[in-house]
C-alpha cells in the first residue's frame, strides 16, 4: 500500500483537525464581538421598556421584570413625535432618492462614456472625499442664507442630494459591466437614456442597496446640519428634536425612560432597512470595485 508513503496523506488528517478547532474559535470570536458590538444597542431597547425604578436600579437589571409601554406614551404626549418623524422621512428620503439618481449619473459618465476632462472630473470627486465635512457647514449655511431656504426642507435637502462617496460606489461598480453590452446595445440603436434606465440600472441593484442604505442611514442621523439650517421647532428633525427635549428640564425632567424610548424609535427604521436590504447591501460591498 503507498497510503504510508504519500506525504499528502500523511499531512492531510492533522490538516483537518486544525481545520475543525479553528472553526469554533473563530466563530466563537466573532460572536464575542457581534455581542459587545450590539450590546449597547440591547441596552437601549431593553430599557425602554423598564419601570422608573428599573432603570434606577443598583445593580442594573438587565432583563425587566415587568415589561411597559409607559416611556413610549409618556414621550408621545411630551413631545409631536409624529411630526418630528415625518420631518425625518422626508429628509432622508428625498436625499436617499437624489443621491441614488445623480450618482448614478455622474458614476455612468465617468466609467463608460468617453469625453474630455472625465479623469479630471473624477480626480476632484476623489479630492472630495478627503474634505472633512465640518468644513463645510459654513460655506452651506451662508448659501443656503442667501438662497432664502433656511427652515426649509429643500435647505435640508439640496445641500446632500449627491455625495462624493456614492459617485465614487457607483463609478466602481459599473465598470464591473462589460463594454461589449453598452455597444451591443448602441449597434441596436438604443440611446444613452435607454440605456442608462433599461441596462445599466438593473445590474446595478447591489450597489444601489448599499448607497441607499448609506446615504439614508446618514441622512436620518444627521444633527449638526438640521440645528444649524432650522429655528422653526416644526422643521425640526427627530435627533434634533430629541436633543432638544433631553435639554429641556420642563420637559424630559431627566427621564431615562423617554430617553432610552426615543433613542429606540430613532434606530428602529434604520435597523429595519438594513435588514431588508441586507442581501443586496452584502453583494454590494464585496463586489464594488471589481472589474
Amino acid at each position: 500500500m503507498t497510503v504510508g508513503n504519500a506525504p499528502g496523506a500523511v499531512r492531510t488528517a492533522p490538516a483537518r483537525k486544525t481545520r475543525n478547532l479553528r472553526r469554533p474559535l473563530v466563530y466563537a470570536l466573532l460572536s464575542l464581538g457581534l455581542l459587545i458590538m450590539s450590546a449597547p444597542f440591547l441596552w437601549m431597547a431593553v430599557s425602554s421598556f423598564k419601570t422608573t425604578s428599573e432603570l434606577s436600579a443598583s445593580p442594573p437589571v438587565w432583563i425587566p421584570t415587568e415589561w411597559t409601554l409607559d416611556n413610549f406614551r409618556e414621550l408621545l404626549d411630551k413631545l409631536d413625535l409624529p411630526l418630528y418623524f415625518m420631518n425625518s422621512v422626508i429628509v432622508a428620503v428625498l436625499v436617499t432618492v437624489s443621491n441614488l439618481v445623480f450618482c448614478s449619473m455622474l458614476g455612468y459618465a465617468l466609467a463608460k462614456l468617453r469625453f474630455v476632462g472625465r479623469n479630471k472630473i473624477f480626480g476632484v470627486v476623489l479630492g472630495a472625499l478627503m474634505v472633512p465635512g465640518n468644513l463645510m457647514l459654513l460655506p452651506l449655511f451662508v448659501l443656503m442664507s442667501k438662497l432664502q431656504l433656511i427652515d426649509s426642507y429643500a435647505g435640508l435637502v439640496l445641500p446632500f442630494a449627491a455625495g462624493a462617496f456614492g459617485v465614487f460606489l457607483m463609478r466602481q461598480f459599473m465598470q464591473s459591466i462589460p463594454d461589449e453590452l453598452l455597444e451591443a446595445a448602441r449597434m441596436d440603436g438604443a440611446g444613452e437614456w435607454y440605456i442608462f434606465w433599461r441596462i445599466v440600472m438593473p445590474l446595478v441593484k447591489p450597489a444601489l442597496a448599499t448607497l441607499s442604505i448609506f446615504t439614508f442611514l446618514g441622512s436620518w442621523n444627521n444633527f449638526v446640519w438640521p440645528l444649524i439650517a432650522t429655528n422653526d421647532p416644526d422643521k425640526y428633525t427627530l435627533p434634533v428634536a430629541l436633543a432638544t427635549f433631553a435639554t429641556d428640564p420642563n420637559k424630559a425632567g431627566g427621564s431615562n425612560g423617554m430617553l432610552m424610548a426615543g433613542a429606540f424609535l430613532v434606530v428602529l427604521p434604520v435597523l429595519i432597512l438594513f435588514i431588508a436590504l441586507q442581501r443586496h447591501f452584502t453583494q454590494g460591498i464585496a463586489t464594488a470595485g471589481m472589474k
